[in-house]
């Protein structure tokens, strides 16, 4: 059987869990419990701080239901919840299927929706043919753009988006989190490894699970900050 990694084994599968975005996730919440979602949304911030979790997370409260259609929309699989790698779909050809998909209703879900992963890596005649569709969208579309580099994001892109800022996650929250994780993994280890390792993931969660995975790897029955 093929190992899958702590940081996909540990994502997020509610709001409730989601670490160190909390302020985020409860406003996203309330937009979806008061009918007030917007047709665009746009989040910001460094790598392995949430932004794809969040974003399936916000699809899963809008489009799911069954614990089918919530494993394929959290597993990146739902036909409904369309994900797209800006960084090897730049082109406006690109663009331009998706605009002509947006056209169709969803097969099951109330929307479908788009997350757009590092938006950034778009093509301007990309982002203009975006913009055509993010200007009078279909009442069934949405749109989650997602980017490490929101200065590359023409203004015009921008304006059409609710913007959420996540930030880098705090080293204390990362380290609760690990030490959850090496308790459900039944493996011991010094508090000042936990610590470091999450320090050394510089604010990013998957960053600090992928070190914590190489450290495993080593089969130490304890780990200690002699592994590092």
């Amino acid at each position: 059987m093929s190992y899958t990694v702590l940081a996909r084994r540990y994502r997020s599968q509610t709001f409730d869990e989601v670490v160190g975005q909390e302020p985020i996730a409860r406003t996203l919440l309330n937009a979806i419990k008061s009918k007030r979602v917007a047709h665009a949304y746009l989040f910001v911030g460094t790598r392995g701080v949430g932004k794809t979790t969040t974003a399936r997370l916000f699809a899963k409260a809008l489009n799911g239901g069954s614990p089918e259609v919530d494993d394929l929309i959290m597993q990146g699989r739902d036909t409904d919840t369309i994900e797209i790698d800006a960084a090897s779909n730049t082109g406006v050809d690109n663009a331009r299927e998706l605009i002509a998909n947006c056209a169709y209703r969803p097969l099951r879900g109330k929307y479908k929706i788009y997350i757009i992963d590092e938006v950034h890596m778009l093509s301007n005649a990309a982002f203009n043919a975006l913009l055509k569709t993010m200007e009078e969208p279909p009442e069934h579309v949405k749109f989650i753009l997602c980017t490490t580099d929101p200065h590359k994001v023409p203004p015009t892109i921008q304006s059409r988006c609710q913007r959420f800022d996540f930030r880098n996650i705090a080293a204390a929250k990362i380290a609760e989190h690990l030490t959850a994780v090496l308790a459900q993994e039944k493996v011991e280890a010094e508090p000042e490894l936990v610590f470091e390792v999450a320090r050394l993931g510089n604010g990013s969660m998957r960053d600090a699970l992928s070190l914590l995975d190489r450290l495993l790897a080593s089969g130490e029955k304890k780990l200690t900050v002699k592994l590092l």
